[in-house]
């Protein structure tokens, strides 16, 4: 994980070293700076007196002993990235390139290098033959492109200056605005920005829209794929950990990952955060227990909301409620986890919109089949901008990665699969996520997890209800946050 910044036009080396110290707490093992043709480590005060017409640079964190990722380069490009490529072992092995370094991301540069040609021709090429989640920069001397992947996982934002020949690209807003680009949008997942040009790249995740079946013939055979492809997906992404950690609410979709890494003799610490007494904390305490795993829980008191809200309105840099709330959980984990030396958490984010499971699914369905799969094929749209900005920005502040599992392509592209009747089976489904709970089930989750119906995050740990009873009833707070 990283936080990566460039900019292009009229600039100076000062302006790069002001937005990677907004990003210090996305990358705090290493830092590098790629300026016209020259590479800088740590040392870079006497870049604020030069000018330059591209700059890329990246604050790196490292995990697992992996080497520090900062700026790469070779003899045609510079690369920053941000994220995970989880079939570079795969990729190394097949190719020809010079590699230099035991990183995942210089496959792109060998790609880019058995592809030639032009970077808007190349890339597409590239990313068709990647297996991660990633935002990254490229440039060749001449063209420059920043890529994002097909869902959005990795966050990548850009602008341009209103007053001046200057545009930039950043993980995080902040970084955009601390050099004076006040307009910033965020990059489109599956798109690339090529010299300041927006251009879709191949679709990798499909609307597969099936009718609900006559019989359930495919049933136990999708069921069966579905598990194993959750299972290789988990893999992938805590191959070479020492430690992982899961954001544990006690439902199903934590509680699937966790029986997933017990399966493949990882023992995961699980993070709760909730009020004394609420539904997340006896859920988590009461799983924890039967699976013999350590829980660390973080405490929610409404002194605990104060302290947490200027804090999490600065990771996700907007005011939104739903979206404080719900990232305040995640903040709190990410916290505590940080507290106890660990670097990476699994996240099962994407799993509602995937299989059905929030309550609001029920009206689509009494509309059908098709109706319900738009819905579920628009929210994955959207997951992006309502949910996975969100809790990257939030885990990030306290430099830990979040993987989400639940995201990984081929489970995206098998859920899509996936007959609508087999996630929801009628309008009165209370519990939804049908074939999810059957696969928890063979995983050997907790019977009463598996039934235990959804509870969004803000509710299950108190939050909103400290939030909207309590903390913003006092409108001098209020205020003063606004202020700040």
């Amino acid at each position: 994980m990283s936080g990566i910044a460039g900019l292009f036009g009229d600039l100076t080396g000062s302006w790069l070293t002001e937005m990677l110290k907004k990003l210090e707490h996305r990358g705090p093992d290493g830092s590098g700076i790629y300026v016209d043709g020259q590479l800088f480590h740590g040392e870079t005060k006497n870049l604020s007196r030069r000018e330059f017409k591209v700059a890329l640079g990246q604050n790196s964190l490292s995990n697992a002993g992996s080497e520090v990722q900062q700026p790469l380069v070779d003899e045609e490009r510079v690369l920053v990235a941000n994220g995970r490529i989880y079939n570079y072992q795969e990729l190394k092995q097949s190719s020809n390139y010079n590699f230099r370094t035991n990183i995942d991301w210089e496959v792109i540069l060998s790609l880019l290098d058995e592809h030639g040609g032009q970077l808007f021709q190349a890339i597409p090429k590239v990313v068709e033959r990647l297996d991660g989640d990633y935002a990254f920069v490229v440039f060749d001397g001449e063209n420059w492109a920043a890529v994002r992947d097909p869902v959005g996982v990795k966050p990548l934002y850009y602008g341009a200056h209103q007053g001046m020949d200057l545009f930039g690209v950043a993980s995080e807003r902040k970084a955009l605005w601390e050099i004076g680009i006040r307009e910033v949008d965020s990059l489109n997942p599956g798109f690339m920005l090529c010299n300041r040009e927006l251009i879709p790249l191949p679709p990798r995740i499909k609307k597969s829209a099936p009718l609900d079946p006559v019989d359930n013939s495919s049933h136990v055979w999708l069921k069966s794929k579905l598990k194993a492809d959750l299972i290789r997906s988990v893999q992938k992404r805590i191959r070479g950990l020492d430690r992982v950690g899961v954001v544990f609410s006690g439902g199903v979709d934590s509680t699937i990952l966790v029986q997933i890494c017990l399966s493949l003799g990882v023992k995961p610490e699980l993070y709760t955060v909730g009020r004394k007494g609420s539904p997340d904390i006896r859920f988590s305490h009461e799983a924890a227990d039967i699976m013999g795993l350590t829980l660390y829980t973080a405490q929610v008191t409404e002194e605990e909301v104060r302290r947490c809200v200027p804090l999490v309105l600065e990771a996700i840099e907007e005011w939104n409620i739903m979206k404080l709330g719900v990232g305040m959980a995640t903040f709190m984990a990410a916290e505590q986890a940080a507290e106890n030396g660990l670097r990476v958490l699994l996240s099962g984010q994407g799993a509602d919109e995937l299989f059905g499971g929030y309550h609001r699914y029920l009206e689509l369905c009494k509309e059908g089949p098709v109706a319900l799969q738009n819905g579920l094929w628009q929210d994955l749209l959207q997951i992006y901008g309502v949910n996975l900005e969100r809790d990257d920005a939030v885990a990030m502040a306290h430099s830990v990665e979040l993987r989400v599992p639940y995201l990984d392509l081929q489970v995206i592209n098998r859920a899509m699969d996936i007959p609508t009747h087999y996630k929801i089976r009628d309008h009165n489904d209370q519990l939804r996520k049908c074939i999810l709970r059957e696969v928890a089930a063979e995983l050997s989750v907790p019977e009463f997890i598996v039934k235990r119906p959804k509870k969004a995050a803000q509710y299950g740990s108190g939050i909103h209800q400290l939030l909207v009873k309590k903390v913003f009833k006092d409108q001098r707070y209020v205020d003063k946050l606004k202020v700040g």
